[in-house]
C-alpha cells in the first residue's frame, strides 16, 4: 500500500480550497494550514497562465491530486 505523497516526498499538498471572489482562493494546505491567496498576480505575463484571466475560464478549477487545477491542464504547485 502506498503513503500519501506528501508526506512521503515532504512537499506541501493543497487539501480544500475555496473560491472567494475576483481571481482570489483560500487555500488550504496538508497540516491544516491556510491561505488567502490572490491569483491574478501571478497569472500576468505568463503565457500559460493568460488564458485564465478571462474570469469564465478561471473559474473552472478542480482539486486534483494533493494541487489545484484548471481545465486546461495548468495547475498550482504549492511548493
Amino acid at each position: 500500500m502506498t503513503g500519501n505523497r506528501c508526506t512521503e516526498q515532504k512537499i506541501r499538498c493543497v487539501t480544500d480550497v475555496e473560491y472567494l471572489h475576483d481571481y482570489t482562493m483560500l487555500l488550504e494546505f496538508d497540516g491544516n494550514e491556510k491561505r488567502i491567496v490572490d491569483f491574478e498576480p501571478l497569472m500576468r505575463g505568463r503565457h500559460f497562465f493568460e488564458e485564465l484571466l478571462d474570469h469564465k475560464k478561471f473559474m473552472q478549477f478542480a482539486l486534483t491530486r494533493e494541487t489545484l487545477e484548471w481545465y486546461n491542464g495548468v495547475d498550482f504547485d504549492p511548493e
